[in-house]
């Protein structure tokens, strides 16, 4: 038999299967890289047992629990968490706190199913206070650098070709602009958190104490960085990405249109992914109306609106360049422009991709040295 375990770090390192008694409430604002949602209760019987709790004390909460829970429903998750235990035998479970919840289960599947399995102690609480501890730890003792550059130079691109990076944006599912929403959800706000603390801390098990990071504001779509990192990034030192016009207009074109395009497709299939797609954009455009001026807009809206007409009619994106680069030129550009200039005293290097990344490389090496 396996104890049960107070070993957070080994726990997120070795992508150990963990089982949630939580509610589905509880589950979606928050929960980690993997795990699967088992409830002991639904939503509406926790509800009914926490306020029973409130009225009348913990004994008459855990007799109303077992009322609720029993016969067909009681069989039915007790068959779901069995399945789980002999699907993934090196597993745990837990509850918010490690307490009676995630206790009765454990009974349960003794009792009911003949399965001994452990639970983790302290619970999602105790594992969210030991991700949180590592994202700060990670600010106090590591080194950062940040890659800063015009839209569509391809930071991302050079965050992928690192082993050392933290790509914000692939935990947030958002290309963090003003189109940068994705045809998929982003994750709730403590989802996020956890992704990124966990990433960090495989990263540092593997012996990295430098890390590259993408150039973001506060808030990437609807996910809001840690609030010590965002500050921290503000004084980080910075390379800054350079790429032609031509080379960033079609490098937004196969990010924003053709690539989201397919994605919006694959979900919903040719003729709504496509009306989706189409949506997505207008309203991405509409998001900075205020920013651009009524004027602008409406010139660029028709721009894009007749692109997507040939789009939708032959599958030709070529028109869609045009407001592609009148945007880059005449909005992103003069903002990130003054931005460079505020950061000049931070940039170490500047130059092409290929010239970034190995420039990004070489100087992980000489510090790990």
């Amino acid at each position: 038999m396996r104890d049960n375990s107070d070993d957070y770090r080994a726990l997120f390192l070795t992508a150990t299967p963990m089982m949630d008694a939580r509610a589905p409430v509880e589950f979606a604002k928050g929960a980690f890289p993997g795990v699967v949602n088992l409830p002991l209760m639904d939503d509406l019987e926790r509800q009914r047992v926490g306020t029973c709790y409130k009225q009348q004390g913990q004994q008459a909460a855990i007799e109303l629990g077992h009322q609720l829970v029993s016969g067909a429903s009681k069989a039915a998750r007790i068959e779901a968490w069995a399945a789980f235990a002999q699907a993934h035998p090196e597993g745990y479970l837990y509850c918010f706190r490690g307490g009676l919840r995630s206790q009765i289960v454990q009974q349960w599947l003794k009792s009911e199913a003949g399965i001994v399995y452990p639970r983790v102690i302290g619970g999602y609480k105790a594992m969210r206070t030991f991700l949180l501890e590592t994202t700060e730890q990670a600010m106090a003792q590591c080194a950062f650098v940040v890659v800063g550059g015009m839209t569509g130079t391809g930071k991302t691109e050079v965050i992928a070709q690192l082993d050392n990076a933290v790509d914000l944006e692939g935990h947030a599912n958002h290309r963090g602009s003003s189109f940068g929403k994705r045809a998929t959800l982003q994750p709730a706000q403590i989802d996020f958190e956890n992704a990124l603390a966990v990433d960090i801390l495989r990263k540092r098990a593997a012996g990295m104490q430098q890390f590259v990071l993408e150039d973001e504001g506060r808030m990437i779509g609807r996910c809001s960085l840690p609030l010590p990192l965002y500050t921290q990034m503000q004084a980080f030192p910075m390379v800054w990405l350079e790429d032609s016009l031509a080379g960033r207009v079609e490098r937004i074109l196969k990010d924003y249109v053709i690539d989201l395009c397919a994605d919006f497709i694959a979900l919903q299939g040719v003729e709504d992914g496509f009306k989706a797609f189409a949506e997505r954009l207008r309203q991405s455009l509409d998001n900075i109306l205020k920013r651009l001026g009524g004027e602008r807009h409406q010139r660029l809206a028709a721009i894009m609106d007749q692109a997507l007409v040939e789009q939708a009619a032959t599958a030709d994106v070529a028109l869609h360049r045009a407001w592609i680069e009148a945007l880059l030129t005449e909005y992103y550009d003069p903002m990130y422009t003054f931005q460079r200039e505020s950061k000049a005293g931070r940039i170490e290097f500047v130059g092409p991709q290929a010239e970034v990344v190995a420039f990004l490389r070489e100087r992980a090496l000489q510090q790990a040295d």
